[in-house]
């Protein structure tokens, strides 16, 4: 992290260039599409507790005890990238990404796109949205508001 980093390991011009998608379009794609990947970066914590996207495959940005970018995050995306044959460039999977809000997956997806890794897609508004007006989250966005399917341990 640098030292102009915030807690969730970005910095304030992280994600300029990473395409952004809507929830609602990237789980559209998803079905579409099986090969595909959706990847839910947050913590281990808010993945089991708070729930996540139903298929989503759990790789942390930044988790506990340390709360430090994850070293092998972006080996353990190719890992699961390597997993699904293709027979041309058209046919490499899509990386969605996923987080509570839309902000941790523009550092992943940086890291992944500078690692050479394309097709990567942040979920803009996360899986509970930003905050309303009562700073309570799944109310005005992310893919719990929007009705996509999700469990929970």
């Amino acid at each position: 992290m640098s030292e102009h980093s915030d807690p969730h390991g970005h910095s304030p011009d992280t994600g300029a260039g990473v395409p952004r998608i809507h929830p609602v379009e990237a789980w559209e794609r998803l079905r579409e599409r099986p090969r595909d990947l959706l990847v839910d970066v947050r913590s281990t914590m808010e993945f089991l507790f708070v729930g996540h996207p139903a298929g989503a495959i759990h790789i942390p940005w930044i988790d506990e005890p340390d709360w430090t970018v994850n070293p092998d995050f972006v080996p353990q995306v190719r890992k699961l990238l390597l997993g699904g044959a293709m027979d041309t460039a058209e046919d490499a999977p899509s990386v969605y990404l996923i987080c509570r809000s839309g902000k941790r997956t523009l550092a992943a997806a940086e890291a992944l796109l500078q690692a050479g890794v394309h097709n990567v897609y942040s979920v803009e508004e996360g899986f509970e949205g930003p905050l309303d007006e009562q700073h309570h989250r799944s109310t005005v966005g992310g893919w719990r508001y929007h009705g996509l399917p999700w469990e929970q341990c």
